[in-house]
């Protein structure tokens, strides 16, 4: 697994989101992105980051930045996340951890001592041009959201 650094171009992609639809992140192209990856919708701390990023989906979008998250988690699965919990931007699906893997997002964990392979929660902000502006890697959920509005002054 090789991590991105800010600098590279971020890997394309075209995914399918929590409606069915595809989205490339080609269709961002001019746009500020956040993509964040994290491991399985519905848990307690993909929830807590889930909300977090809605309750500051404001502030972001008034600094120009679109929200997008990824998890290998089905379309459907996604489709009821983001209804329970009220979220407001599109939710990726990458059930072959693909684009994960490309951005550095899916490999090597432990927990308890236990070595496995899963997604790592990440960050990444990708500038107008496509390229990687920053790229965080093992994010803790929970006060992620607020730490990154400070590192990006929104």
């Amino acid at each position: 697994m090789s991590k991105l650094e800010p600098g590279d171009r971020a890997p394309a992609f075209t995914l399918t989101d929590d409606s069915g639809k595809k989205v490339a992140l080609t269709k961002f192209k001019g746009k500020k992105v956040i993509l964040y990856a994290y491991p399985a919708a519905m848990t307690p701390g993909c929830t807590t980051q889930a909300c977090d990023f809605r309750d500051s989906l404001e502030p972001f979008k008034k600094a120009g930045y679109v929200i997008l998250g990824i998890s290998p988690d089905s379309p459907e699965k996604l489709a009821k996340f983001k209804e329970k919990d009220h979220l407001t931007f599109p939710l990726l699906s990458d059930p072959d951890k693909k684009v994960l893997e490309k951005y550095g997002a899916f490999g090597k964990k432990m927990n308890y001592g236990r070595e496995y392979m899963g997604v790592i929660r990440s960050t990444f902000v990708i500038d107008e041009k496509g390229k990687i502006e920053v790229a965080q890697y093992n994010v803790r959920a929970k006060g992620h959201v607020a730490k990154l509005r400070r590192e990006l002054d929104v």
